[in-house]
């Protein structure tokens, strides 16, 4: 059985996306001014969306997490073991 974890801890989402090849980004044109925009973990090497998204810095990538008050919802493994991608973001609670 897989099992989901939840967290704001920077290093541990940054640890999390990088050991699967994951950068952070956001999806262009979902944000009301250039510093805005819907927060991903892009998978560059799993994706044929590239072009959608946005390549951004860590440092940008967490302010927009704070200041929205999210928690990373993550996966470490599937239910057959193998390392998941999975993730969302939510709303702290």
């Amino acid at each position: 059985m897989s099992e989901s974890v939840r967290t704001t801890d920077h290093k541990k989402i940054q640890k999390w996306a990088e050991s699967r090849g994951g950068v952070p980004a956001k999806i262009k044109d979902t944000g009301k001014d250039d510093a805005d925009g819907v927060l991903r973990i892009h998978f560059p090497k799993n994706s044929d969306n590239d072009d959608k998204f946005e390549e951004i810095s860590w440092e940008d990538f967490f302010e927009n997490f704070d200041d929205n008050k999210l928690d990373f919802l993550y996966q470490d493994k599937k239910a057959d073991g193998e390392q998941s991608t999975f993730h969302k973001f939510v709303n702290r609670e």
